[in-house]
């Protein structure tokens, strides 16, 4: 029986950079240790906060070894490993290491490829691998849109897909994934805004780029839901409802990174085609960060 063991809170963690775009390691091991002593429970590896696109081979390989390493099995790890070429999502399920618990496979973006193909892709992926896999429907960046229909159906026939991160925005067609999954197969949030909504009408975790820089209050929130206290959870949700658009206003992860710049986490730097966040959103999150 399926079971799905990304549950609760999950953080897609930002690649920080140095001053010369190369990856800032130290920084990293400060996020993480930072997010387990948050109280988080599973990292999101190679996601699109990680500003995988502009990753190198390499770059991809080295940061996946130092999650495996500096995590050490605490928390279970979710790998972005999705594309819009299936053979070549197939053919990278190859070097895949121990140590990663379970795939995040992102909708095939731009080619924008029909219901069947959705499902064709998926169930290809899946059948390619014994990793558990996670749906991932984001229709505003790829551009297609997984309907309700064709993620239960690739949940039905496809054993070890175990979840979709739904981060459609559409709350009727997460509502319908919820209502009639098979038994085993749960929804994730993939939006911050809406992970309190979610959750309340039965999704069972979120992967948040929030979790980058409040790590702990998000955590207790998502616990606080899990626990039947949605009165506390309600109250942390509230506490965040401008910070949620800060976060997202210059894109992702710009907000985010700037945060963790005036935390003093990371260097407020990103690789092109991304760039900072403007001023004005900068000294509005510093304003809130000292709320």
């Amino acid at each position: 029986m399926r079971q799905n063991i990304f549950r609760g809170l999950g953080v897609a963690v930002v690649t920080p950079f140095m001053e010369d775009g190369s990856i800032d390691f130290e920084a990293l091991a400060r996020l993480i240790d930072n997010q387990l002593e948050g109280g988080i429970d599973f990292f999101c590896v190679l996601g699109t906060t990680a500003e995988t696109p502009t990753l190198n081979m390499e770059e991809r390989r080295a940061i996946t070894r130092f999650f495996i390493d500096r995590v050490a099995g605490r928390v279970p790890l979710l790998l972005g490993a999705g594309g819009n070429d299936t053979r070549k999502v197939i053919e990278g399920l190859k070097d895949i290491p121990e140590g990663i618990d379970g795939l995040l496979i992102v909708a095939p973006y731009y080619n924008k490829p029909s219901q069947e193909g959705l499902y064709q892709h998926y169930k290809a992926v899946a059948s390619a691998t014994n990793l558990p896999v996670v749906v991932y429907n984001v229709p505003g960046r790829t551009g297609v849109n997984i309907t309700a229909e064709t993620t239960l159906r690739i949940a039905r026939d496809c054993p070890n897909v175990i979840a979709t991160k739904e981060a459609s925005g559409n709350i009727g067609q997460i509502e319908e994934i919820i209502v009639g999954a098979p038994e085993g197969f749960e929804v994730l949030s993939g939006d911050d805004g809406i992970a309190f909504e979610l959750m309340s009408a039965g999704a069972t975790g979120a992967i948040t780029v929030i979790g980058n820089s409040h790590p702990h209050e998000f955590a207790e929130m998502i616990h606080a839901i899990q626990a039947g206290d949605l009165q506390k959870a309600q109250t942390i949700h509230h506490g965040f409802n401008d910070y949620y658009k800060l976060l997202f206003v210059d894109g992702n992860p710009s907000g985010v990174k700037c945060a963790l710049a005036l935390q003093g986490t990371i260097k407020n730097v990103l690789r092109l085609p991304l760039v900072p966040a403007r001023k004005e959103t900068e000294a509005k999150i510093a304003e809130f960060l000292k709320s």
